[in-house]
């Protein structure tokens, strides 16, 4: 999009050009103003590609647990300079899943306390989908309007943007905030295990929460995605000759196919929920009835109630079996809960969009409708009444993509300068 892609510089003049009178009513009182705070984020955008560049050439893939506790100690050392209260947190209630690893990795945490009485948390992750020794190959390069890197965008810009802000707030001597809260993870790629109960904890009292995922190619924000959940069917038979005496046998995938049958018609379209199964597996070899047989289902949900209710009915359901002598066992895991907007969420998004007109002369789109993608968010929204806004990281594309992923850099200065703005706007 053009708008989206203007030079700093451009954007700084339009500002200077439109004015304050024609910004803000002269009624309106702020403990820094607009164009100090654009000023400051301005002066920041090389300091926060240097710290980007440090970020993604530290590897962090989820299960690379030493980069994890590199990356973390590094984190939480920049968030000390800055005058937080930080902890490097290592879970010991992990929600385990089908691939959760055995170890998962730290969480940084950091509170920084201010005068008033507005409670802001910021949250990204730390770890990345690429395996380790894959640096090598892409390192940090910058080419044109675009920084390259692995993990840049999702989310090595997340976390640099959150020690920025904070840094630009300190810049600004700006302490009208009640507390900043940082919580940066290091399992989000495997469903946050190990993190969603901090973050949900966290969350409960905070008044407003960012994430910091990126904001796709033109920096939407999202208030809206569908919880992710997974089926898992698991049976076990009795192995046998298929051709001598197939009847001594219990044929696992006779009553997989059964199973599934009677599974198969769960999703409803009234509610979003959806359940499919994708994935199966049963016997190995052609003449030997199969003694055991598995299937996976992908899940998807607008309500929590509704992963609640589905996994009482799977549990229901199963005891129905085809064979009375196979073993027939479900289990149901919640990957990520659905994120609903509530009304809080709706106008600071309302009010950040018009932060992006009048003041950058920039046009800002708002989700407001669930998509398939799971969020973080989700856990800090689950049991808050805040106002959960995802997306507010940088622009950029090739989230996951081993050569190609983004972020543009003339997104740097609109995104900082808008999460500042609306902390100075929630605080004043």
């Amino acid at each position: 999009m053009k708008k989206a892609r203007e030079s700093n510089l451009t954007i700084y003049s339009k500002i200077a050009l439109l004015g304050l009178s024609t910004l803000f009513t002269a009624s309106t009182v702020f403990a820094v103003t607009p164009e100090e705070i654009k000023k400051v984020v301005t002066e920041d955008q090389q300091a926060y590609l240097d710290t980007l560049k440090e970020l993604v050439h530290i590897e962090s893939g989820s299960k690379d647990i030493e980069g994890l506790n590199h990356i973390a100690q590094v984190v939480a050392d920049k968030l000390k300079a800055q005058g937080g209260a930080v902890e490097i947190i290592q879970s010991t209630d992990v929600y385990r899943m089908d691939d959760t690893p055995e170890k998962v990795g730290p969480m940084v945490k950091a509170v920084f306390k201010g005068k008033g009485k507005s409670k802001i948390m910021l949250i990204g992750h730390m770890d990345t989908v690429y395996q380790k020794g894959m640096l090598k190959d892409q390192p940090f390069r910058i080419e044109a309007n675009k920084a390259y890197g692995l993990g840049i965008i999702d989310d090595k810009q997340g976390i640099a943007a959150g020690l920025h802000i904070i840094n630009i707030l300190k810049k600004l001597n700006y302490q009208d905030y009640g507390t900043l809260t940082v919580l940066f993870n290091s399992d989000e790629e495997i469903s946050s295990p190990g993190s969603r109960k901090l973050i949900t904890e966290t969350a409960q009292d905070q008044d407003i929460v960012f994430s910091f995922e990126g904001g796709g190619k033109d920096g939407n924000l999202r208030l809206a995605t569908s919880g992710i959940g997974a089926a898992y069917l698991d049976i076990k038979g009795m192995g046998s000759h298929a051709g001598v005496k197939p009847e001594a046998g219990v044929n696992a995938l006779t009553e997989l196919a059964h199973q599934i049958g009677q599974l198969q018609d769960l999703s409803d379209p009234k509610t979003g929920l959806k359940l499919n199964w994708t994935v199966a597996s049963a016997g190995k070899t052609r003449n030997v009835i199969p003694d055991q047989a598995t299937a996976q289902a992908d899940v998807r949900a607008l309500q929590v109630k509704d992963f609640e209710k589905l996994e009482t009915v799977l549990a229901d359901k199963v005891k129905n079996k085809k064979l009375a002598d196979s073993q027939v066992a479900v289990k149901f895991e919640v990957r990520r809960p659905p994120l609903a907007a509530n009304d809080s969420a709706h106008k600071l998004a309302e009010k950040a969009q018009k932060i992006y007109k009048d003041e950058l002369g920039l046009d800002l789109k708002v989700s407001t409708i669930p998509t398939g993608g799971g969020t973080d968010a989700a856990f800090a929204g689950l049991k808050s009444k805040a106002a959960v806004i995802e997306g507010m990281g940088l622009s950029g594309d090739g989230a996951h993509s081993d050569a190609a992923e983004y972020i543009l850099i003339d997104s740097i200065v609109p995104r900082l300068y808008l999460a500042t703005r609306l902390i100075v706007d929630a605080s004043k």
